[in-house]
C-alpha cells in the first residue's frame, strides 16, 4: 500500500492475529489489543505496539486513543457481549470506521445497530464464496457487493456474442446486468465502454448486477 494508515485490532484470537499480519505485511501501523497476556506478549515484537487491555474498560481504550485511529477492527471472538460493549465504546470514542467481526446473524444485527461501520462473518462469508465457485466454475472472479448484488468476470465463448456491439447486445435489458469493463485477449482493458464498443470472442467481461442474474449471464456467454 502506497499510504499508511493506523489500525487498532482489538481481539486478537485466529481472525485478529490474520489481520495484524496482513496490515504489517503492508507496512501499516497496528495497535494490537487483547486481555491475555500471552497472546499480546507474542506480538509485541511485529506490530507497532501491543497493549494487554479490557475491551469493555472505556477509560482503557480511551487512554489509547481509539477515537483517533483511521481504522478499528473489532475482532472478539466468542465473549458476544464484550464485542458490542468494544463497538459501542469505539464510536463514543469518536472511531469513524469500525469493523466488526460477528459469530452469526443476530450479532451481526446488533452490531450494525450499534453502530459498527462494516459488519462481516468470515466463516460464513467463506462458506458462500466456496459454493458460489464451486456452481460456477466458469466465473473467472467476482466480488460480492452485497447479499444479492456482485461484480463478475466472465470469459465471451458463445458465439452469438461474438463481433457484437455492447448496443447491440443490451445486457442491461436483456440480461440486467450492466458491463463495466472489457478485457480483450492481449489484456487491452476498455473501462466503462461506450454503446459501440464490440464484444469478441474470449473476451472477459466485467458485470454488476444482482448475483441471480449474474449467474444466468454466465451460463449462456459460457456456452461454447
Amino acid at each position: 500500500m502506497d499510504k499508511t494508515e493506523s489500525f487498532a485490532v482489538i481481539g486478537i484470537g485466529q481472525f485478529g492475529s490474520a489481520l495484524c499480519e496482513t496490515l504489517v505485511e503492508a507496512g501499516q501501523e497496528v495497535l494490537a489489543i487483547d486481555s491475555n497476556e500471552e497472546v499480546i506478549n507474542d506480538l509485541a515484537g511485529s506490530v507497532m505496539r501491543a497493549v494487554i487491555a479490557d475491551a469493555q474498560d472505556e477509560e482503557a481504550l480511551k487512554d489509547l486513543s481509539i477515537g483517533t485511529f483511521d481504522h478499528v477492527y473489532v475482532s472478539i471472538g466468542k465473549d458476544i457481549e464484550a464485542s458490542i460493549m468494544a463497538t459501542l465504546i469505539a464510536k463514543d470514542l469518536g472511531a469513524k470506521d469500525v469493523i466488526c467481526r460477528a459469530e452469526n446473524r443476530n450479532h451481526a444485527r446488533v452490531l450494525q445497530r450499534v453502530g459498527a461501520d462494516l459488519v462481516v462473518r468470515p466463516e460464513h462469508d467463506l462458506a458462500k464464496r466456496l459454493i458460489f465457485a464451486k456452481l460456477n466454475p466458469s466465473l473467472i472472479d467476482y466480488v460480492h457487493i452485497s447479499d444479492d448484488t456482485t461484480i463478475a468476470e466472465v470469459t465471451v465463448v458463445n458465439p452469438r456474442f461474438f463481433n457484437k456491439t455492447l448496443s447491440e447486445l443490451d445486457f442491461r435489458n436483456r440480461y440486467q446486468v450492466n458491463v463495466i469493463a472489457i478485457v480483450t485477449k492481449d489484456d487491452q482493458a476498455n473501462t466503462l465502454p461506450a454503446g459501440e464498443d464490440r464484444v469478441e470472442k474470449g473476451d472477459r467481461i466485467t458485470v454488476l448486477g444482482k448475483t441471480e442474474n449474474i449467474q444466468h449471464l454466465n451460463e449462456i456467454i459460457g456456452e461454447g
